[in-house]
């Protein structure tokens, strides 16, 4: 048989795909799945197959994976891109499977890239085949699964969370491509210093294929200056500039708006600095980020530091009438003001109470002496009546109800005694 054909087109394939791992033991990363003991490598070397979603960041092994799982027990491959593929082609791959079945006595593992883009009719016409045990479901997804798979689907998964690719794992995948002759550039005789294929790793976000095609680009353009190793002018120009995941409606994005909350939460500003400026940089929309500054400064700081609404608001305004760049510094002076704020979620939770008050208990009448009393008739039956005009009083404060006598007594503000909420709790209680 003669393999030139095959092995040309590996030849020029692109380095990520010629160094694919073909066997567990060449695959980096996701020790944590693998290792000995590991729930998955003790499936791959079980046989036992069950369908699964592999959930992780773009370029950490998703597809390489499901192949080697597959392979390794022996049974037949099938790819499917959610892309391009539809309820047809859905259904055309099933019946092959089923005939598979009955011919073989063997199920076809189905591996479908990008799963969660199918929609819920195409999701749906897995079902009967997963149960019936046809075919084995492989998705690979790089979004949430709770959220974009069905869940009638979901239950009948398996789902294997796959981890960012840290420093170490990066640094070890590009040595290797670098001097391996058979598949990767060894053959080049180029070389490179471990500064600067840090320097790859950092600017691929734990992403290996992309440090892949850095290298090679980096290689290349080495080979063509005549090089024989890689020097920093090489390097940044195959990097370009870094790329930072984001995906606006994914996610990422909720990952990091969440962390920058929680950070200005903890009074971290530095942390919340950071947080700030990933979403900024890779374009978050700045007036999202200002709509929920504004939030936060009335969730969590509240009457502690009632200037904090002022600054969200201003930045809000800065954002609405200058505009990017410029705005970012008004963003992280909120933000920075936000942090070294004293914090304070009673107004917050003050509102939460009184709100579930008046969506969960009857919705009780205003009591009369609270009601205006602009005609005769209203002055009549009691409208008015009885109320008490509080600047009419020492301290402007009276005895007077004005809660429904049903809620009498409810306390919904407690205020805390940090920052200015402190000096005005005397003021609020009774």
């Amino acid at each position: 048989m003669d393999n030139s054909k095959d092995t040309e087109h590996t030849r020029n394939a692109p380095l990520a795909d010629r160094m694919r791992p073909r066997t567990l033991d060449e695959f980096v990363g996701q020790d944590r799945l693998l290792k000995e003991g590991g729930i998955l490598r003790e499936m791959v070397e079980g046989g036992d197959l069950v369908s699964l979603i592999l959930w992780g960041p773009p370029g950490v092994g998703k597809t390489t994976l499901a192949r080697i799982i597959a392979h390794s027990t022996r049974s037949k491959w099938i790819s499917f891109s959610a892309v391009i593929s539809g309820i047809k082609e859905i259904r055309n791959v099933m019946a092959e499977a089923e005939a598979f079945m009955k011919i073989e006595g063997s199920k076809t593992v189905l591996f479908v890239d990008e799963i969660h883009r199918f929609n819920k009719a195409q999701q749906d016409a897995f079902l009967p085949y997963v149960e019936n045990g046809t075919i084995v479901l492989m998705g690979a997804t790089t979004e949430n699964p709770s959220f974009e798979i069905n869940s009638a689907l979901l239950s009948r998964l398996k789902v294997f969370v796959l981890d960012e690719l840290g420093m170490d794992s990066l640094l070890f995948i590009l040595k290797r491509a670098l001097n391996d002759e058979e598949r990767g550039m060894g053959s080049e005789h180029i070389s490179a210093s471990d500064e600067l294929l840090s320097l790859l790793a950092v600017y691929s976000s734990g992403d290996a294929r992309t440090a892949l095609n850095s290298l090679e680009l980096a290689v290349m353009l080495a080979k063509k200056r005549k090089l024989s190793a890689l020097n920093e002018d090489v390097v940044k120009s195959a990097i370009q500039q870094a790329v930072l995941k984001y995906d606006k409606a994914g996610e990422h994005h909720y990952n990091l708006i969440s962390a920058l909350h929680k950070s200005i939460r903890n009074s971290d500003a530095n942390a919340s600095l950071y947080w700030l400026a990933r979403m900024l940089e890779a374009g978050e929309d700045p007036l999202y980020i200002a709509r929920r500054l504004v939030r936060f400064a009335s969730e969590d700081i509240g009457l502690a530091a009632p200037q904090a609404l002022e600054q969200a608001v201003a930045a809000m305004h800065a954002v609405e009438l200058i505009g990017m760049p410029e705005a970012k510094l008004a963003l992280a002076q909120s933000v920075v003001y936000m942090s070294i704020a004293p914090k304070s979620n009673a107004v917050y939770s003050a509102y939460e109470q009184a709100a579930h008050d008046a969506l969960n208990t009857m919705q009780h009448p205003v009591p009369l002496h609270l009601r205006n009393a602009p005609t005769k008739l209203m002055k009549e039956i009691g409208y008015s009546k009885g109320y008490k005009y509080a600047h009419d009083f020492q301290e402007a404060r009276t005895d007077m109800q004005c809660l429904p006598d049903e809620l009498k007594g409810r306390q919904y503000y407690q205020p805390t005694s940090r920052g200015f909420e402190g000096k005005v709790k005397g003021a609020t209680s009774g």
